[in-house]
């Protein structure tokens, strides 16, 4: 059912994985590219799963009680989750920051 959705269907069986055809894997931050853009993926599934699965239940709801949107709580809990998931992934301080902040604080005093 994720495959109807783009990039929600993960590599296909038929892909190699990046490491395997990558001669690039021994480069300076390859690494933390690598782990950034698994982030990434895993959010988007996250964010995938999370729409299929509350269409379903918004459907359900409507199907069933028009007086009772039960089908709220399962919508606002879960993309609490998801806001939380998207912040960790793309919601990113500028580097220094903290830094920046303990010497304004020095300033301060």
């Amino acid at each position: 059912m994720l495959a109807l959705i783009p990039g929600c269907s993960g590599p296909q069986p038929s892909e190699p994985a990046m490491h395997e055809t990558d001669p690039s894997s021994a480069l300076p931050g390859y690494a933390d590219a690598r782990r950034r853009v698994e982030r990434k993926w895993g959010f988007l599934r996250h964010l995938c799963i999370y729409l299929l699965v509350n269409a379903g239940l918004v459907t359900l709801n409507l199907m069933t009680s028009h007086r009772v949107w039960w089908s709220l709580g399962p919508l606002l809990g879960w993309g609490i989750g998801v806001l939380f998931h998207a912040l960790g992934v793309f919601g990113r301080f500028p580097a220094g920051w903290k830094q920046a902040m303990i010497a304004r604080e020095l300033r301060r005093r």
